[in-house]
């Protein structure tokens, strides 16, 4: 049931404390942690902590729990000390645009020059 943890998705596992992550930040809604693939310097992946699969049905859902998601890129970004220099937000939606795990999250990258357009 969309919401609801699923047994097979690595993020519910890290939102559980089933599997370690490298946590940045945490809210009531929301968890930050650092990619174990980083693409820049500063890799954060922030993810909710209901298990919705992309970031569309998460902000149809529940509005303001996607909002939370996007606000939390933000306190992220002035964390580890790049929301001066710049940075970017992604996320993927669907296989073809690069998603591995189906449960929303955004990358926030930073750290170095982000070169447009991406990939």
């Amino acid at each position: 049931m969309a919401g609801e943890p699923q047994a097979d998705c690595l993020f519910c596992k890290i939102v559980s404390g089933e599997v370690p992550a490298t946590v940045v930040r945490e809210t009531d809604t929301t968890v930050a942690f650092r990619d174990i693939n980083p693409q820049a310097p500063t890799h954060v992946l922030v993810i909710p902590k209901v298990h919705y699969p992309d970031a569309v049905s998460l902000a149809a859902a529940e509005p303001r729990i996607a909002a939370d998601v996007l606000v939390e890129t933000g306190a992220v970004a002035a964390h580890e000390k790049i929301d001066g220099t710049g940075y970017r937000v992604v996320f993927n939606t669907g296989s073809g645009a690069g998603q591995t795990v189906f449960h929303t999250h955004a990358h926030v990258l930073g750290g170095r020059g982000l070169n447009w357009p991406p990939g």
